[in-house]
């Protein structure tokens, strides 16, 4: 990896004279266009267009520091890649505190979390599993929740955008379960003239109110949007849900942390044979404790690429935060800032005009330039861990949160691309491949009034950049 770094620095001083050497390109004529045609001010975009050598082919406004959405977890991926390693996972302990007999625990069980980004409904069950196989059934005390791997507050999952009951806003947590989360489907009944609700979890501690009406309309639109009863923890579904929909699935979160742990535990406990009736509560593993069970995550290549092929928010905090979490200390967001911004200094590749907050883009303060991060993706394209980047990116027209864009585009199948989307920003990021072998680097960063509109532009620009690496022949890359 000190290899690695010193070619890294050496490449990245090379794009810089490369840069340096360049006159900022105008912006091609069709993202003009489409720029205009979205109402959005050519200043309100930051444009960055290179190839993998650090031959700059586009700047415009590429140094003004935008808000970049989800395409800030390519900073947070591309770091835990180095940092923390491709095969790196994450522990989850338990802890009996207590004497166990004859398949009765006389105390506590402790679950102590060490930040796994995902511990999904699955992968606790397999815990609960080996927990059950090696003689525990009945558990007398209480769950114990230690979470100190993590020094962070809890977050008002509607302080961001109001949406209390997405998934997406939930905080990180060391001990984050199945991302304190239910999937309802939603399942249309004509010969009953009704829409059934299930549940998964099926968790008795949350309430659903079905009050949708099966229609006969086209399906334009259906009401997914839940109203909260934060008093009788009970998630309400009103209005018209027309038969054309088919079935639909949402995830919805509602109970607090404490609360969510205790329902799930008890459902799935229950469910492989055990007894349990106590609550749940927080506390801290006691010194010189010895795990009884320990289930190990799916490694940090995997959870790179459901981080970002689906840009789940949740994931990247919990990743941001693990950059930080080594050495037994807790983990905070100061200390990973601090070790991204020593990674990128040691690389030749400080951005000193970037605010990371959370790592994961869903952040008014955030903020990136389309150079910075365009050279940031130069650069790990010619690393050993470039391809593993690459591939955790939607895939322009087939899959992730790209799989509906790009449809009849040359692009399509041709562009491994992060998509950042928030009220009054849109983004775009990743590398495109010519025909030939050439692959260039595309950021645009879209910040507007108008910029839900601006879609158009950015598919423009990277048809324009494929354009320019079939045109070119492949050139040398930077020793």
């Amino acid at each position: 990896m000190r290899r690695w770094g010193a070619r890294l620095a050496q490449a990245a001083a090379a794009a810089l004279l490369c840069l340096a050497s360049l006159p900022s390109a105008a912006v091609p004529p069709g993202v003009a266009a489409a720029l205009k045609a979205a109402g959005v001010p050519p200043s309100a975009a930051g444009l960055y267009v290179a190839d993998a050598s650090g031959r700059v082919l586009l700047e415009h406004n590429a140094a003004t520091a935008l808000n970049p959405a989800s395409t800030m977890k390519l900073v947070t991926t591309a770091a835990a890649l180095e940092l923390l390693g491709p095969a790196a996972t994450w522990r989850t302990e338990a802890h009996l505190l207590g004497r166990l007999s004859n398949g009765r625990l006389d105390g506590d069980l402790l679950l102590r979390g060490g930040g796994d980004p995902r511990l999904t409904l699955e992968n606790l069950w397999l815990l609960l599993r080996d927990l059950r196989a090696r003689g525990l059934r009945d558990i007398a005390g209480d769950l114990v929740i230690d979470r100190g791997a993590f020094a962070v507050a809890d977050v008002d999952p509607a302080a961001f955008d109001g949406e209390l009951t997405r998934p997406y806003n939930q905080g990180p947590d060391a001990l984050l379960l199945n991302f304190r989360a239910v999937r309802l489907t939603f399942i249309p009944d004509a010969g009953a003239r009704t829409v059934h609700i299930l549940a998964e979890p099926p968790l008795p501690e949350l309430g659903i109110a079905n009050e949708l009406v099966l229609g006969d309309g086209p399906c334009d639109a259906w009401p997914e949007r839940a109203e909260a009863d934060l008093v009788t923890m009970t998630l309400r579904f009103r209005g018209s849900f027309a038969l054309a929909c088919g079935e639909r699935v949402r995830h919805y979160s509602l109970l607090p942390p404490l609360d969510y742990a205790r329902a799930l535990f008890d459902h799935l406990w229950r469910g492989v044979g055990g007894s349990f009736s106590g609550r749940a509560r927080l506390g801290a593993t006691p010194p010189g404790s010895q795990p009884f069970a320990v289930f190990e995550s799916p490694t940090l290549l995997e959870v790179v690429r459901d981080t970002n092929k689906n840009s789940n928010n949740v994931m990247a905090r919990q990743l941001y935060l693990s950059l930080s979490a080594r050495n037994g200390a807790p983990a905070t967001p100061e200390q990973s800032r601090a070790a991204v911004d020593a990674w990128l200094a040691a690389r030749g590749l400080a951005m000193p005009e970037m605010v990371l907050e959370n790592g994961a883009g869903l952040s008014r303060q955030e903020r990136l330039s389309a150079r910075g991060l365009g050279r940031l993706l130069a650069a790990f394209w010619n690393s050993p861990l470039g391809p593993e980047l690459a591939a955790s990116l939607p895939l322009a027209g087939l899959d992730g949160t790209l799989r509906r864009r790009f449809a009849g585009s040359p692009a399509a199948g041709r562009a491994h691309l992060k998509t950042g989307l928030l009220d009054q920003v849109r983004a775009l990021a990743g590398y495109v491949h010519g025909e030939g072998g050439r692959t260039l680097v595309v950021v645009i960063l879209i910040n507007h009034a108008n910029a839900a509109s601006a879609a158009p532009a950015q598919e423009a620009l990277v048809e324009w950049a494929l354009s320019q690496a079939n045109a070119v022949p492949r050139g040398p890359r930077v020793p």
